[in-house]
């Protein structure tokens, strides 16, 4: 996508994370801009949050408010740690004209009294401050003051005239809960952001934000999820990896299991993205974290996100069967784990943290754990398949790793899973229980490898307390993917025996 401008005019920083990402830089000086949601949405932590941005730039800014009063402004500012004496308020919400009664005007309607009056104060507030920037909250009082279409738009062009002719930047702000009747605001402004708040069926409030609309200018169109979190707004730019073009060199990385890097042609590449399946239990995640402990022990980094267990229940599985000492690279910040909320957690803030992960942090290799996780929890977003889909495209390019995790339901037989996201790994190592003289054992086999050779025998797979082991080929069997095989030769050897 084009990111230049089509004139050379200036960018003003919103002040708000990944917003200017979206608008390509930020807000066109001299501006003038509709801001849409509705009610708790965060349209005035939005203009807030960008007036205490031009206060740091020493702009004058003043905030002209029809709805909310001086001490609702003051209440979202304390929460936010934000001090609003560097910005000028204009409330107008408790103004003459508003509390006048209809029977004081006998000539002409009361509306036209108090629109004229309302519009007079707010020019004489501006001409006395002289601000670069406004934030006009009020749009939908504006509509029921001007009662008619026609007069509505008549007054914004006015207050628009009046604005670009002084270079100021306006945000307008519009809750829609007044009719909008034939004239949409979207007509009257240069740029148009709206922010949208829904409630899934269980968990948190779901945010997103797009733009428009914005003329003469080039933006990141689509949806953006968005969080109000202490100190403000933080805007997550959804992935788009063509946005990222890169061809690093891919590296080979070992899993320190013999038998194991055997089967993958010496291991798995940066670069990749590999898949573990298989039922519960069968160790799935401690394959995981043998990759990337052997990855740690040469210095390099890696980042974990948990779904499914809490850190504690990790740290001590790793350290019985991968690696004694995994919390001292946490520590030492080579290790980046975070355990998911699974009922707070939107695809942008997820993608976000792993793209923190990767570009600030440095690491080579992500494991998701699992990806049944991820999809429960955000049961009521569509198309996560495709966030998926762009997620991992970026970190390929990026010459990470990626390794997932996917559960199957049953122990033996057929297995099923709620997702299938084959396609999407270039490697995929398939773990299975059988039964064999009354225990049940495990087997791996790896399915696919789109980068280079692959072993396609089953292996058995053992994990006890000295660690992942991996035997022979389980030769003179049929049916082991069943669940329950056939055993049909003599050449069966024990595990243990010739595990490494």
């Amino acid at each position: 996508m084009n990111d230049t401008l089509s004139t050379k005019e200036e960018l003003i920083p919103t002040g708000v994370p990944g917003l200017d990402t979206v608008l390509r830089g930020g807000l066109l000086r001299g501006g003038f801009y509709l801001i849409q949601g509705d009610p708790g949405s965060g349209k005035t932590t939005l203009a807030l949050q960008y007036l205490m941005e031009c206060a740091k730039r020493r702009e004058t800014g003043i905030y002209i408010s029809l709805t909310e009063t001086r001490n609702d402004l003051l209440r979202v500012c304390r929460s936010h740690g934000w001090d609003m004496e560097q910005i000028h308020v204009a409330d107008f919400s408790r103004t003459e004209a508003n509390l006048q009664s209809e029977n004081q005007y006998s000539v002409f309607h009361p509306s036209e009294i108090a629109l004229a009056q309302t519009t007079k104060a707010i020019i004489a507030e501006v001409e006395r401050v002289k601000p670069r920037h406004v934030v006009f909250d009020g749009l939908s009082e504006m509509r029921l003051l001007a009662e008619r279409p026609l007069r509505y738009r008549h007054q914004m062009l006015a207050l628009k005239s009046f604005f670009e002719d002084r270079g100021i930047t306006v945000l307008l702000l519009d809750d829609r809960t007044s009719p909008l009747g034939e004239i949409q605001p979207e007509s009257l402004v240069g740029g148009n952001i709206i922010m949208e708040r829904t409630l899934p069926g269980y968990g948190g409030a779901r945010r997103t934000i797009h733009v428009t609309k914005v003329r003469g200018y080039v933006f990141f169109d689509g949806y953006h999820n968005y969080d109000i979190q202490d100190g403000g707004i933080v805007v997550y730019p959804r992935v788009v990896a063509s946005d990222k073009l890169q061809s690093p060199k891919r590296r080979m990385l070992s899993s320190g299991i013999e038998n194991l890097d055997r089967m993958v042609d010496g291991g798995l590449e940066t670069g990749t993205t590999a898949l573990m399946v298989g039922p519960a239990g069968v160790g799935k995640s401690t394959i995981s974290m043998q990759f990337v402990v052997q990855h740690l022990a040469r210095g390099k980094k890696a980042a974990v996100y948990a779904f499914d267990e809490v850190l504690e229940t990790l740290f001590e599985r790793t350290e019985k069967l991968c690696f004694n000492g995994i919390r001292q690279y946490v520590e030492a910040g080579t290790l980046h784990v975070q355990q998911v909320n699974p009922a707070q957690l939107s695809p942008g803030a997820f993608a976000q943290e792993v793209r923190r992960a990767v570009e600030e942090g440095g690491a080579d290799i992500v494991v998701i754990d699992s990806l049944n996780g991820y999809m429960s929890a955000m049961p009521d977003e569509r198309f996560l398949i495709t966030h998926l889909h762009e997620l991992f495209a970026y970190l390929n390019q990026r010459g990470v790793l990626t390794i997932m995790v996917v559960a199957q339901h049953g122990l033996l037989g057929s297995m099923m899973s709620d997702l299938d996201v084959s396609y999407l790994a270039d490697t995929v190592l398939l773990l299975r229980y059988f039964e064999f003289e009354g225990q049940i054992r495990q087997a791996i086999c790896v399915f696919k490898k789109r980068t280079g050779a692959h072993e396609r025998a089953l292996r058995g797979l053992a994990i006890e307390s000295t660690g992942v082991q991996v035997g022979a080929p389980l030769s003179g069997f049929r049916g082991l993917m069943t669940g329950v095989p056939e055993y049909v030769a003599n050449g069966y050897s024990s595990l243990g025996a010739e595990a490494s």
